[in-house]
């Protein structure tokens, strides 16, 4: 394990904040800067798993559209290896593709590699969050 300091972690934030104010936005330009050229994505809707080509093509198209995005600040780890920091967060999102509307609160889990262009998302999977019933 390599000893991290608070700066890395800090810059790691940031890419993850790049990452989702670059959704927000609609913003291809600013996602494609933030993730890694081989990046890899397990959708939280459906577990399909998307390319960085087709995550860019479906932001840009438009057919890919969130509203809204809460990050849980409190719920965000960090944790570095050797070049890779692995965070570990819960978000709440509003988000169309195509014409289906929907809203999923997840944990997630993003793996970022830092490279000569600083930190880089290699890879992202979010799992729903259900509520555990209730007893009666």
């Amino acid at each position: 394990m390599t000893t991290a300091t608070d700066a890395d972690t800090a810059e790691v934030l940031r890419a993850e904040e790049s990452f989702f104010a670059a959704l927000l936005a609609a913003d291809p330009g600013a996602l494609a800067a933030v993730l890694a050229d081989d990046f890899l994505i397990v959708d939280v809707m459906s577990g399909q798993v998307a390319d960085r080509a087709a995550i860019l093509g479906a932001v840009e198209s438009g057919a890919l559209k969130f509203r809204e995005v809460v990050r849980d600040p409190t719920q965000a780890s960090v944790r570095h290896r050797r070049g890779t920091a692995v965070v570990v967060g819960r978000t709440r999102m509003t988000m169309r593709f195509l014409d289906s509307e929907s809203t999923v609160e997840s944990r997630y889990t993003h793996v970022y590699t830092h490279d000569a262009d600083g930190w880089r998302l290699l890879s992202a999977q979010g799992t729903p969050v259900i509520d555990p019933p209730t007893a009666q």
